[in-house]
């Protein structure tokens, strides 16, 4: 005879997989309630659409962050990516008075490019951890910019180039369609194609991963190089938003990213998180700032409680870890 589960047993296992799985979502729902009490003006058809619009930068950082901490790195870089991505487009385009298209097409190569370097120095250099090689070019790339503008930002970029940050579709902003739209693919991308299970599979356990014929390396590579693209995307919708490229932007934008990873349910430890749990995760955080800044709360303030809320995520990262375990 089979053994019988006792009810509790299951009830407290279903509570804990709703948990797992809505938490995020529970707490971004919860947050906004609360908001909505606090300041009628937070439910506000203008000022939900300014969390859409604010949210957008970091979601498509988020994104790309998800894939290094899929396979249990990090990517230090993607703010300085994002700056030196934007002021060469910036050079090409309003320096130089090139085509805005070639613009484009330079921000994203250029991100591209910079997170490609950045898989070829963890891979090639047998570097122990990311953190290593990402914080080395986190400070390279921003160098970079800095060195070819003179420190000084970049005023007066074409419609074409402003399009993506200043547009709307209806009420709809057109950057937060375009993070729709890239977490579609990513959903896809990760859960539906081999190089997405590879990637989880990696963060899971690399050795094992490489013995079963990953190729480990190569899936790196891809890692990195899409994490810099998805910077210099959101790089274009800053560009909109202040029609000027400056040196000095991303600062700290990827440290706001990775506290999207993991209040979405990504693990720190590799093989776990999901494309729209590290959208809530941006949310959380847009809704949060938006909320405090109705509010007055100084942004000093502001600073205090984001590193509470991510120290929390981290927290609960760590007992999730503990509980499978068991």
């Amino acid at each position: 005879m089979g053994t019988k589960t006792h009810p509790a047993v299951n009830t407290r296992g279903n509570r804990k997989a709703i948990v797992n799985k809505f938490g995020a979502l529970l707490g971004l729902v919860g947050l906004c309630l609360i908001l909505s009490i606090l300041t009628p003006s937070f439910l506000k058809e203008d000022n939900l659409m300014n969390i859409a619009r604010q949210s957008s930068i970091n979601a498509l950082l988020s994104l790309g962050m998800l894939l290094p901490i899929l396979t249990a790195g990090i990517d230090l870089s993607v703010g300085s990516v994002l700056a030196f991505a934007i002021i060469s487009a910036g050079m090409v385009t309003v320096t130089w008075g090139m085509s805005p298209v070639l613009g484009i097409f330079v921000c994203l190569g250029v991100g591209a490019l910079a997170g490609w370097l950045n898989g070829i120095l963890l891979t090639k250099l047998r570097l122990p951890h990311p953190f290593i090689s990402t914080l080395g070019t986190m400070n390279i790339y921003r160098g970079l910019a800095l060195i070819i503008t003179g420190a000084s930002p970049i005023f007066g970029f074409s419609y074409t180039m402003n399009f993506v940050g200043q547009e709307n579709v209806g009420i709809i902003p057109v950057s937060f369609i375009l993070v729709i739209i890239a977490c579609i693919f990513f959903h896809i991308f990760l859960t539906r194609t081999s190089t997405g299970k590879y990637i989880y599979a990696i963060g899971g356990n690399k050795e094992a991963a490489r013995l079963s014929g990953i190729p480990v390396d190569r899936m790196l590579i891809l890692v990195y190089t899409i994490s810099g693209f998805m910077a210099s995307l959101g790089g274009l919708v800053l560009i909109g938003r202040t029609n000027s490229a400056s040196p000095i932007a991303g600062l700290s934008y990827e440290l706001d990213a990775i506290a999207a990873v993991i209040i979405g349910g990504a693990s720190f430890f590799g093989g776990v998180g999901t494309v729209w749990g590290t959208l809530i995760g941006a949310m959380i955080i847009a809704v949060l700032r938006n909320g405090l800044n109705l509010l007055g709360t100084s942004s000093d303030l502001q600073t205090i409680i984001i590193g509470l809320v991510i120290i929390a995520a981290v927290y609960v990262d760590v007992l999730r870890r503990k509980s499978s375990k068991k």
